[in-house]
């Protein structure tokens, strides 16, 4: 009687990590050791590249950068390079710049990898609309000023069923005015026009608003302004995606922080 004896099947892992929002000295010590320990690694086109210093020589890096407006790597094929190396024995991290669970597509990952009897492993990381904010040095959450936050997309899903749920900044102001919210605005720059019409149906032309553009980074840059003119303010200011987007009260703050930039209602 022969016997055959069949090879075990490999069987890899895969970790989504969030890189934080810039900075390299911001990235968790979970995440610099779920670095360590790739064998690949998956890179978001926003990922710092110092951040990357903490693979080993031998990973494999694969840049699968995506960013509006311009060429990327489709997600079906991301999610398939995911499931393919895992199942190849290796030891994935996706890396993503922010947390991959706010406006990092780490759910629909999470969902598909699961799919293909993959559990997933996440590791979170410093969402950049809470770096903005820190940078000017004023919190999302303040007693007097706001008594929550809501961070919201600015880029809707696209596809057929992108205009069956589109965003109502109307009633996204009213809501934000009635409970003292602090309105925080990821990918928002290409429709600042239409969010700010929306808005301001809501709350008063003279809400503070500030933009902060590659926060935590060297090249940072940051316009304060308010709801009425924050359109022509982000016109003047030149600055363009990456940029987050705060409305709200808790920004009355910069101004006892002292920090240089177009006032209020200038």
């Amino acid at each position: 009687m022969t016997m055959t004896h069949q090879a075990p099947t490999l069987q890899g892992t895969c970790t989504l990590v969030g890189a934080g929002p810039g900075d390299p000295d911001l990235l968790t010590l979970k995440a610099a050791k779920a670095i360590q320990a790739a064998t690949v690694i998956l890179v978001d086109d926003l990922v710092n590249e110092e951040v990357l210093s903490h693979a080993r020589p031998e990973a494999r890096i694969v840049y699968v950068g995506k960013r509006g407006g311009c060429k990327s790597t489709p997600q079906a094929f991301i999610e398939k390079l995911m499931i393919t190396a895992v199942h190849e024995g290796e030891h994935v991290v996706r890396l993503k710049g922010g947390d991959p669970f706010i406006f990092g597509r780490g759910g629909e990952e999470v969902e598909h990898l699961r799919e293909a009897g993959i559990e997933a492993q996440v590791v979170n990381g410093i969402t950049s609309g809470l770096a903005a904010v820190t940078a000017l040095q004023v919190p999302l959450t303040h007693r007097d000023r706001a008594q929550g936050v809501v961070f919201i997309t600015g880029h809707a899903k696209t596809g057929h069923s992108a205009a069956e749920n589109p965003t109502d900044w109307r009633k996204l102001a009213a809501a934000a005015r009635e409970a003292r919210l602090t309105l925080v605005i990821y990918m928002g720059v290409s429709g600042a026009a239409h969010i700010q019409h929306g808005l301001l149906d809501g709350l008063p032309g003279q809400t503070p608003v500030a933009i902060v553009q590659d926060a935590t980074l060297p090249t940072q840059r940051h316009v304060l302004s308010t709801l009425e003119r924050m359109h022509e303010a982000l016109s003047t200011s030149g600055m363009g995606s990456p940029a987050i987007i705060v409305v709200g009260d808790v920004l009355k703050g910069v101004a006892a922080a002292g920090l240089q930039a177009e006032r209020f209602g200038t």
